[in-house]
């Protein structure tokens, strides 16, 4: 059976937007607000989670970087399983991944009205997420380099205000800071109940956490299948992703629990960033703070659209989803993938608003452990696609260090993280529904594979 894409995509994404992509892709609302709670979980030690979290994440990378240069591909991860593991693996993963982008999208939306919402509170917070959501589709339907500008400018602000908050936070812990006389030094690190006050416990608590935060960085290997000369640039990427986010998440952090009591309720109430930088008396911290995750949220939104919309093209292109989404404008676009991503997240925001808390709430916990289980398959697949060419002989441009050593490693850890959260009462309900989800997904791939080989089996008789 051929699976090549009836179509190919345009390649709109210039070398300026990969590069701000790999830069700034991967900082979203989470950093900014979300990490107070990796925080109140581990106390100090939240550093070392996000320390552990970057090491796992960079590795990951490594792994889908192989694959990616050796075969670069818009369907990514989801075509390596494919042929890795079987079409079962390409299948259940695709939809998977696709199903977490396409919730992204109203949760990004609601995230982005309530801030609109509060400067503007005459106007409803579903009429600004309903808007928001078109705007960007928008950007994403005409063309991909519509989507590479967005994120450019959406990248490069994220960036700059990262820049800024570690300037002032390391001017703030040698003094320097003239803001802020009383709040100086390291001492927090140590003084409020030690550097792991909740023990290694809390620590793996927030690498959950942080995990989820990490998560569509590999997006990388999804976009620069629509530029020129991918290769390099998923290399040039991949070799300095570790460096980028230990810069921008783990700094930040330790900045953050370097200057305030990781006990402070308001840290919780404002989030890490405001909480900071109020405590450094930087004037309008909430008018600055909200325009920063305003951009990140938009930023995450602009991506759940594209990343979603290609996932679908390629799951189309390998005759797993309907044949139309692989359509494609003279632009170059999948515009009925787009299309469709665009009114799912529509109808799921529409849920939100007609039925607060209850249904919404639900499909959001079924995404619990899709993250975790989208870079097992990355793993698994990466060990038998390199065992593969290493028995055939064949070349590898780009490879994972120490194979099959850090390889094994990186699936032991996912799958004893996975193992704590289905254990955890805290996360048990979110990883049960994940992995039924999943087992759903597999079961409609079995479905799918069986008639697609029957139906070869007849054409060939006949």
């Amino acid at each position: 059976m051929n699976i090549e894409k009836t179509a190919k995509l345009g390649e709109g994404l210039s070398n300026r937007h990969i590069t701000m992509i790999s830069i700034g892709g991967v900082i979203g609302a989470g950093l900014f607000v979300g990490s107070s709670a990796a925080i109140a979980k581990a106390g100090p030690a939240a550093v070392l989670a996000y320390i552990i979290t970057s090491v796992i994440v960079f590795l990951v990378m490594r792994m889908l970087g192989e694959m990616a240069v050796a075969q670069p591909d818009t369907g990514s991860f989801s075509t390596y399983a494919r042929k890795a593991i079987g079409p079962w693996a390409g299948f259940t993963i695709g939809w998977l991944y696709w199903w977490f982008w396409v919730l992204v999208i109203p949760i990004e939306a609601i995230a982005g009205a309530e801030i609109l919402h509060a400067w503007f509170p005459d106007v409803s917070s579903a009429v600004f997420a309903v808007a928001f959501i078109i705007l960007l589709s928008f950007a994403n339907f005409f063309s991909t380099k519509s989507f590479g500008e967005f994120e450019f400018w959406f990248s490069l602000i994220k960036v700059l205000a990262i820049v800024a908050f570690i300037g002032i936070g390391a001017m703030a812990v040698f003094g320097l800071w003239p803001l802020a006389k009383d709040v100086s030094g390291v001492g927090n690190l140590f003084s409020n109940g030690g550097f792991m006050p909740n023990g290694m416990g809390g620590v793996l608590s927030a690498i959950l956490i942080s995990a989820f935060s990490f998560f569509g960085i590999e997006i990388l290997s999804i976009a620069a299948a629509e530029s020129k000369n991918p290769e390099e640039k998923i290399k040039r990427a991949t070799n300095l992703v570790l460096y980028r986010i230990i810069l921008f998440f783990v700094v930040s952090i330790f900045l953050a629990v370097a200057l305030v009591d990781w006990r402070s309720p308001d840290l919780q109430k404002l989030g890490t960033f405001q909480y900071v930088l109020a405590s450094l008396n930087i004037p309008q911290t909430k008018l600055i703070v909200d325009c920063v995750v305003f951009i990140a949220v938009a930023s995450c939104m602009n991506a759940a659209v594209y990343t979603s919309s290609r996932m679908l093209f390629s799951l189309g292109s390998r005759q797993e989803a309907p044949k139309s989404v692989t359509k494609i404008n003279r632009s170059g676009v999948p515009a009925i993938a787009v299309f469709a991503s665009t009114v799912i997240g529509l109808i799921c925001c529409a849920v939100n608003y007609m039925f607060p808390g209850q249904v919404f709430g639900f499909l959001l916990s079924t995404t619990g452990a899709i993250a975790l289980l989208v870079y097992l398959v990355i793993a698994f697949s990466q060990l038998r696609l390199r065992s593969k060419l290493e028995k055939e002989g064949a070349a590898v441009p780009f490879k994972m260090w120490l194979f099959p050593w850090l390889t094994w490693f990186v699936i032991i850890v996912i799958m004893s993280v996975l193992g704590y959260m289905f254990l955890s009462p805290a996360y048990s309900y979110e990883t049960t529904l994940s992995l039924g989800v999943t087992l759903a997904v597999v079961a409609c791939s079995l479905v799918v594979t069986r008639k697609r080989s029957t139906k070869s089996r007849r054409m060939a008789i006949n």
